[in-house]
């Protein structure tokens, strides 16, 4: 019972917060302040990685291991290219495959740690 409760939770969360994506990249500017270079870069990585946490823990049911680890990265990264399709359509926003690589490396980071705390150092290979 808990896993199939845990499940929906993070299964809605990883929806609530894709859509939260959405609606920021629907806007033209983000009211964020500039601190240092590349910091959206910095951004589109954690926000990733948090999606691919989403991802893992909701996916974690169905799946496992090296299969696991594959389908988030895959999901995120492709999100993360829809994600960028999209702004391509907004009006003051365009498309930025930079943005996309650090969607993807945040999600592909996470992961592998993720992949390495459950499945390498817990089974001991």
């Amino acid at each position: 019972m808990k896993t199939v409760l845990s499940w929906k939770i993070y299964s809605l969360a990883l929806l609530v917060y894709c859509g939260l994506i959405y609606l920021l990249s629907d806007q033209v500017v983000l009211p964020l302040p500039h601190v240092f270079n590349m910091q959206d870069k910095l951004i589109h990585a954690a926000a990733y990685a948090f999606m691919a946490w989403l991802f893992w823990h909701a996916a974690r049911v169905h799946l496992s291991g090296l299969l696991l680890a594959v389908t988030t990265i895959i999901f995120c990264s492709l999100y993360g290219l829809s994600d960028e399709w999209h702004q391509s359509y907004v009006d003051g926003r365009q498309a930025d495959i930079f943005d996309w690589i650090a969607d993807t490396a945040g999600a592909f980071m996470l992961t592998i740690m993720l992949y390495k705390r459950e499945f390498v150092i817990r089974t001991g290979g």
